[in-house]
């Protein structure tokens, strides 16, 4: 009996130690402004830890199938959170959340061409996300596409499993890169200046990337997910995600 009371007591505080705490899967995008969500949300919801994980959407889809224990993904479109309702892992359709953007990095090249500058010789790497996993690398290479470009380039581009990724290549050793434009919103990015360092690449030339969010199906009675998700949806959320340059919906 006394070793049954001890066991059920260290369940208990093990369960304790985790009470409010709400895992997230981020798209790797929302990096920047995933800081200042999580402080807003705070101000209201002091007791509840936000746990996040960032990274690129398809990556996170394929764990969730998996058994990854996520409670929310907040995705950077809506295909991929679509999959998982299909597959019964959702609690609820996909929701968006925002718009994104994408923006043409180069800490030296000749950004007055606009995207042409993908065909200068001294260009040798183009950082892109995966488009087979990241919904900005294949915004990305639809831009490129229709500009009339992307088969002449093709053979320059570097791949990053995400966004993020992209931009760290960028940063690192390509000549340009293809990137979130959300990511020059944040102090870290202050250095980088538009029109300077990057460029946004004309929305009209992809597919408008919604961001959509779900609660997954094993956190569907969780209060504390709940509430974090229904926060990215409110007014003081959708100022955060202006403030880091996307477009949100009325």
């Amino acid at each position: 009996m006394r070793i049954f009371t001890g066991l059920l007591t260290l369940m208990l505080l093990a369960a304790w130690s985790f009470a409010g705490e709400v895992k997230v899967a981020v798209a790797a995008n929302v990096q920047s402004a995933f800081s200042d969500l999580v402080k807003v949300f705070n101000e209201s919801n002091p007791s509840i830890t936000i746990v996040p994980t960032f990274g690129a959407s398809g990556a996170f889809t394929t764990q969730i199938k998996n058994g990854a224990p996520f409670d929310i993904f907040v995705a950077a479109d809506v295909g991929f959170p679509q999959e998982l309702v299909k597959a019964g892992l959702s609690a609820n359709e996909p929701k968006v959340y925002a718009q994104g953007a994408v923006a043409l990095f180069g800490k030296s090249a000749d950004l007055s061409k606009g995207l042409k500058v993908v065909l200068d010789p001294s260009v040798e790497k183009i950082a892109i996300a995966n488009p087979k996993t990241a919904p900005y690398g294949r915004a990305s290479e639809e831009a490129l596409k229709n500009a009339g470009y992307l088969g002449r380039s093709q053979d320059k581009f570097v791949y990053g499993k995400s966004i993020g990724d992209a931009l760290s290549l960028a940063i690192a050793d390509a000549n340009l890169g293809f990137v979130a434009k959300s990511a020059f919103y944040s102090p870290e990015m202050a250095e980088y200046k538009e029109g300077v360092h990057w460029i946004s690449v004309d929305p009209k030339l992809y597919t408008p990337i919604e961001q959509a969010a779900i609660i997954l199906k094993d956190a569907a009675n969780n209060k504390e997910a709940k509430a974090f998700y229904d926060f990215l949806f409110t007014k003081k959320a959708k100022d955060v995600f202006v403030g880091y340059g996307y477009n949100v919906p009325k």
